[in-house]
């Protein structure tokens, strides 16, 4: 089971952590200079849609997991539990390795590896438009939660998606991009209410407000932890509620999560943690059951399939 987890870590997004950008993208193919060696055309194709790369300079080829052993020289056990690792933290604490592999003889850089934001203003980037409506998020509720932020890494300055925590940091995702710049955080919305809705991620958030356009008006607390390592320490803050409930992505981390939020009713004798995500059981995550939605509502009716309870 912990080999399908690691394999769910998408390319593009493990490529971008390690500071690579595609120079180009056809469709689900995205094109990189190869991680591997020095080269002016990019030749090493990832298809997102597949999960997998294949370097046309040396011809080999594989899945997440095949990249990650030879990118870091390690067995697949090792290999196995880097790329959980980001998927719990969205980060390698260890990405610094790939300066050595890209440009040997460059002199390393100590910052060279941080995200440093330069720049934010309201939402105006097409394919960052392009990218929310993708994920079914109409650019009002987008602005009213969300900045465009340029930030800068290894030496490139891009564009993202950023949404901010309490203490200064951003999530910053784009189609090719994924990650956060110091410090990581929560994020809370304090409307002065008695419930609170809490979500993994900001585009399950984004979701919710979405399905229920009235948390906008301030009618629900509301906590996005950016991070699952933020459930715990967040646990003061959600109690002081009357009741909490849970968004969690139904993976297995997220599924492990929830359980142990659930597990802290009994040690209360209360109820106030409640499970949410029933709502999406037939989906990863708030989100994956919102576009899915939508594009259910396109076909035609005799070809629809509702699963799922409203809210």
């Amino acid at each position: 089971m912990i080999f399908e987890e690691a394999k769910k870590v998408e390319l593009i997004d493990l490529l971008a952590s390690l500071g690579f950008t595609p120079d180009r993208i056809a469709r689900q193919d995205y094109w990189y200079k190869s991680p591997f060696r020095n080269e002016r055309t990019a030749s090493l194709k990832v298809n997102r849609d597949r999960n997998i790369y294949y370097d046309h300079g040396e011809g080999k080829g594989g899945n997440v997991i095949d990249f990650t052993v030879r990118f870091f020289r390690c067995d697949v056990q090792e290999a196995v539990k880097k790329l959980l690792e980001r998927r719990e933290t969205n980060r390698f604490s260890f990405h610094q390795q790939h300066n050595i592999t890209r440009q040997a003889g460059e002199k390393k850089d100590p910052g060279a590896g941080a995200i440093v934001i330069t720049n934010r203003r309201s939402l105006q980037n097409n394919l960052l438009l392009s990218y929310l409506e993708h994920r079914k998020i109409p650019l009002e509720i987008a602005q009213r939660y969300c900045k465009e932020v340029d930030f800068l890494l290894y030496g490139r300055q891009q564009p993202v998606i950023g949404f901010e925590n309490r203490s200064g940091g951003f999530e910053l995702r784009s189609p090719t991009f994924k990650g956060s710049s110091s410090p990581k955080d929560i994020t809370f919305l304090d409307n002065g209410r008695r419930d609170i809705y809490v979500f993994e991620g900001f585009f399950d958030f984004l979701s919710f407000a979405v399905i229920r356009p009235q948390t906008g008006s301030g009618l629900t607390n509301c906590l996005v932890l950016n991070s699952l390592s933020f459930l715990e320490k967040s646990r003061s803050l959600m109690e002081q509620h009357n009741k909490i409930f849970l968004f969690l992505d139904r993976d297995l981390s997220g599924r492990q999560s929830t359980q142990k939020a659930l597990s802290w009713n009994q040690e209360m004798a209360s109820a106030k943690y409640a499970d949410g995500s029933d709502l999406y059981k037939y989906r990863d995550d708030l989100n994956a059951w919102l576009v899915a939605q939508s594009e259910q509502r396109k076909q035609p009716e005799h070809q629809r399939i509702y699963r799922g309870r409203g809210i």
